[in-house]
This record gives structure tokens, C-alpha cells and sequence, in this order.
């Protein structure tokens, strides 16, 4: 797929959006006959489950659905029929007084594949089925591949190899990678579908979380997992080298279930050996135009492992004034820019840098989030400000040399986290690079901070990574202790303001 990605969401599926479904279904079963659901089937399932159909739409269009209803898991045998499950597709199988989620349908558009937005709606069905408190998910899932090996291999052998990696599966292997186990073959599932010989195979995703119906009160945490990326400083080759390291930390991270990745300040600093016999000045300026191409792949892998990617900093030339910037890169395909307002008298001197003038929150999927690049988090104002803007997590991207500047920005990102009732993540880089004039040598930890009070750690240090070791760092957050802080804390900092005696507020410029 070429074309840019300006928005990806999860929308409820309304009739209005039919013609647009059925084009959609047409275009992603090329070789099934009556591939489309036709519009009344559609009205019956909005009409007794509207919550549990559900579209992905990219830039406004469908790119792929997931329908489901909910049904009785006893009255079923384990072996049945598509038609069985569907009451001969008139859905009267769907109760509300049912334990079992049962997926009639997920596709995706055959150009939007290998974004992983499947993955996106087996997500929304999975915590669906918490919100409910449901046992599971079950689905009969086909296989496509199975024409091909059907004079060789039974269903089940087919089974067996596809999941010892022995034969590829498009539709069974991602089933499987999404955390749905086999329970068994099924015989005539689906009519007419050729590929699969009408055999299917029964999935099932069990909810970790499901409890008998209780009157007890219970408390839902919101949690947040982050991870923050200690980058080594080493010679890359060009650009697609760097990006190979740049992937697999936010593969492992996305392969952790993590919300956030977190690049430090700088981190494309070593593509700047090659310009190592320019002034420090000119090469700056040379690695300023890396950044554009860098945002866009960076886009592109938020996009594909699903994770919110903070770029740590990059320099960029804007009316050839030069300034050290970031992106936050959204799982949902949109980009937004901040700024480092606070220059360093090196940045100054050596690379004739400027500061910036933007300052704000962004709102994400797992709250209000703030974002201050190295120096900045020196100045408390700064925190103060993002946190009258609701910020819940504070990013800290940097790059010190020495222990000194470490430890004044290890210092003060704490101070911010305890001031303002926020959690802070800093991520910096480690290594040399002799090869490089101004960016010679590294010294960082990174860290997660906490408030200090009980619902906290009594050192205000969530978590840590070993100093001057390239290595990640994922820690969880849970966003509702912050709100129990903020009203039922010991201390109450934001609360407690003497705003009769003094204020902070932001200039236009």
C-alpha cells in the first residue's frame, strides 16, 4: 500500500455503512460464492448485538469488520455447522443471557493487509468479551491453504504442521498468533468453500478475567505499559540500517504489549560519521535531512506493530533555522511534532540551534501524555504547565554525556512526577562514537518515576535499567492511582496551589 495513512479507528457498524460492507466482503473472499452478508442479515445483527459488530475504517473507509453475537455455549456441541451456529443465518441463536462470544465474521481488505488491523479487531472482541464477562471467544476458523494438501494430509495433519510452522496458513497462523487455540477439525462447516474443503477448524480464546455475576463492587485499573529504549550508540551504514535496530526495539516492545516506545534524544546522531569532515555545524544540517524520511518510517511501524512511538529528537531545518524535534507517532496513523524549548549553550554554540515555541499535551489512547526533550525537563514550569493541561505521563527523552548531566535530568524528571502527580519515563543513549565531533561519548540509565505516596513506590522509582547498557525497559503505570492521588493523596500538590498568591500561564508568541 503506497498511499499515506492520515487516520485509522474502530467505529460501530451502522446500515448506512452497508453498501460500502458489501463491496468490502465481495473484494476480500474473491473465491467464495454469496460472499456478502445481504442487508437485512445486516439490520438483525445491529438491531440484537449493535456493539458486537464492529468496522475498521482507514482515512473514513472500511477496511476490514468483525460481526458477532452471543450465544449459549451448552446448547451447542462442539461439532456443528455454520448454519447451525447462525440459525440458518437468522441469528435467533444470539441471547443476552448467554457466556460464549461467537464470531460469525473478521475480515480485511486485501490492500490494508499487513498493518496487523485484524489484530486490532480480535483486540476490541477480547476486551468486549471482558467488558461483558463473558467465558470466551469461540469461532470456527477456515483454511484456505488445506485445497492444496488435501490428497496428502487429513484436516488434522494439516492442523499439526501449520502449527508446527511446517506449513504456512494465512488465515489459521494469524488466528493462532492472536492467541486463539484449537480445539478441533470441523466437518461441512462452511458450504461451498472450496479452499477449505468445508472444513474449519474451532478456535477458542478463554477470558483470564471472567468471574461468576457478583452484586460485589469492583474496581476496573486502567493500565498503561511503557517502554522505554536504552539505544547504543554504534556506526550504521545508512539509514535503512539504523531502521533495522529502530524495528526490532519497537517489535519486541509491541511484542510485549506495550503502549508506548520511547527513542531517546539524538539517537540518529551516528548517521553523522559520514559527515564527520564538515564543521559540526554543516553536519548537524546533513543529518537534519534524515528527518522527514525518518518520521515516515517510524509512521509506518506505530502503524504495523500497533504502539504509540515517542522519536525521541532529530534535528530539522524549518526556513533553514535549525531546531531539535520530535513526533509522536500514533498507532492510529497520526503524527503530531513537539519541540525542545530550552537549548543548551553547546547546542547553541557548536550548532547554531534554536529553540522552539510550541508547548502542549497529547491526547492518546491511554490518556494525556507530555513530552519534554532533555533540558526542558530542568525547568519545573514547563511540568506545570502540561500538568494544568490534565498530563498523566510525562516522556523524557535525553542524551548527556557524563554522570553530571544525567543526574540533573534523573533529578529533576523525578521532582516533576512528585510536583505535578504525574508518572515521568526517561529514555537516553549509551556508547561512543569517536567517529562523531561533539557526540563522542554517552552515560544514561533510564528510568520510570513515581509520585511518593502508598499507592506508590516509597522511592518514588518504579522501575530502572542497568546504567550504560543497551536494553530495554517495560514498566506498567496504572492511571487510576493518579486519580486516587489526586483527591485521597497525603499531600495534594496541583490541589494545594496558593493560586491567590502567585500564577504560571503560557505567553502567545
Amino acid at each position: 500500500m503506497k498511499r499515506k495513512i492520515q487516520n485509522i479507528e474502530l467505529a460501530f457498524l451502522t446500515i448506512d455503512d452497508y453498501q460500502e460492507l458489501k463491496q468490502a466482503m465481495n473484494h476480500a473472499y474473491p473465491t467464495m460464492p454469496n460472499s456478502h452478508w445481504e442487508e437485512h442479515h445486516i439490520r438483525k445483527l445491529l438491531s440484537i448485538f449493535p456493539e458486537g459488530q464492529i468496522s475498521i475504517k482507514v482515512d473514513g473507509h472500511i477496511a476490514g469488520c468483525a460481526l458477532s453475537i452471543i450465544i449459549d455455549h451448552e446448547k451447542f456441541e462442539e461439532q456443528h455447522t455454520y448454519k447451525e451456529i447462525t440459525g440458518n443465518y437468522t441469528f435467533n441463536t444470539h441471547t443476552e443471557n448467554g457466556d460464549t462470544l461467537y464470531g460469525i465474521e473478521l475480515f480485511v481488505k486485501p490492500e490494508f493487509r499487513g498493518l496487523r488491523l485484524g489484530r486490532r479487531l480480535y483486540e476490541y472482541r477480547k476486551e468486549h468479551c471482558e467488558k461483558l464477562n463473558l467465558k470466551g471467544i469461540v469461532f470456527g476458523g477456515r483454511i484456505p491453504n488445506y485445497h492444496k494438501y488435501a490428497d496428502e494430509l487429513s484436516p488434522k495433519e494439516y492442523l499439526d504442521k501449520v502449527k508446527a510452522m511446517e506449513i504456512h496458513d494465512p488465515v489459521l497462523n494469524f488466528q493462532l498468533s492472536n492467541d486463539f487455540y484449537p480445539v478441533k477439525v470441523l466437518t461441512g462447516y462452511l458450504e461451498g468453500d472450496k479452499v477449505s474443503k468445508e472444513y474449519a477448524v474451532l478456535l477458542k480464546w478463554d477470558n483470564i478475567y471472567y468471574e461468576k455475576p457478583s452484586t460485589k463492587a469492583k474496581d476496573n485499573k486502567r493500565v498503561v505499559r511503557l517502554g522505554l529504549v536504552q539505544w547504543q550508540m554504534r556506526p550504521y551504514k545508512d539509514i535503512k540500517d539504523l531502521m533495522q535496530q529502530v524495528e526490532y526495539f519497537v517489535d519486541t516492545l509491541s511484542g510485549y504489549k506495550s503502549d508506548f516506545a520511547l527513542f531517546p534524544e539524538f539517537f540518529n546522531a551516528p548517521l553523522m560519521a559520514e559527515y564527520n569532515h564538515l564543521s559540526e555545524a554543516e553536519a548537524i544540517r546533513k543529518l537534519a535531512g534524515y528527518t522527514g524520511a525518518l518520521v515516515q518510517e517510524f509512521s509506518k511501524l506505530s502503524i504495523s506493530y500497533n504502539i504509540n512511538i515517542i522519536t525521541g529528537s532529530m534535528p530539522e531545518l524549518v526556513d533553514d533555522v535549525l531546531y531539535n524535534v520530535g513526533y509522536l507517532c500514533k498507532r492510529n496513523g497520526s503524527v503530531e511534532r513537539y519541540e525542545k524549548l530550552h537549548i543548551t549553550p553547546d547546542e547553541q554554540k557548536i550548532w547554531g540551534m534554536r529553540g522552539g515555541n510550541k508547548l502542549k499535551t497529547f491526547d492518546t489512547d491511554c490518556g494525556k501524555i507530555g513530552i519534554l526533550i532533555s533540558y526542558d525537563v530542568q525547568f519545573p514550569e514547563l511540568g506545570r504547565l502540561l500538568a494544568d493541561e490534565g498530563m498523566q505521563i510525562l516522556f523524557v527523552p535525553f542524551l548527556t554525556d557524563t554522570q553530571n548531566g544525567f543526574s540533573a535530568v534523573r533529578h529533576c524528571a523525578q521532582a516533576r512526577a512528585i510536583e505535578n502527580e504525574c508518572y515521568s519515563a526517561i529514555a537516553g543513549s549509551v556508547g561512543n562514537l569517536p567517529q562523531v565531533h561533539n557526540m563522542d561519548i554517552q552515560y544514561s540509565q533510564s528510568m520510570v518515576f513515581t509520585p511518593c505516596d502508598f499507592q506508590f513506590p516509597t522511592n518514588g522509582i518504579k522501575s530502572e535499567t542497568t546504567p550504560n547498557t543497551e536494553m530495554i525497559l517495560i514498566s506498567d503505570v496504572e492511571l487510576d492511582a493518579l486519580r486516587e492521588l489526586h483527591n485521597y493523596g497525603r499531600v495534594k500538590n496541583l490541589k494545594d496551589r496558593r493560586e491567590d498568591f502567585y500564577e504560571l500561564k503560557k505567553r502567545k508568541i
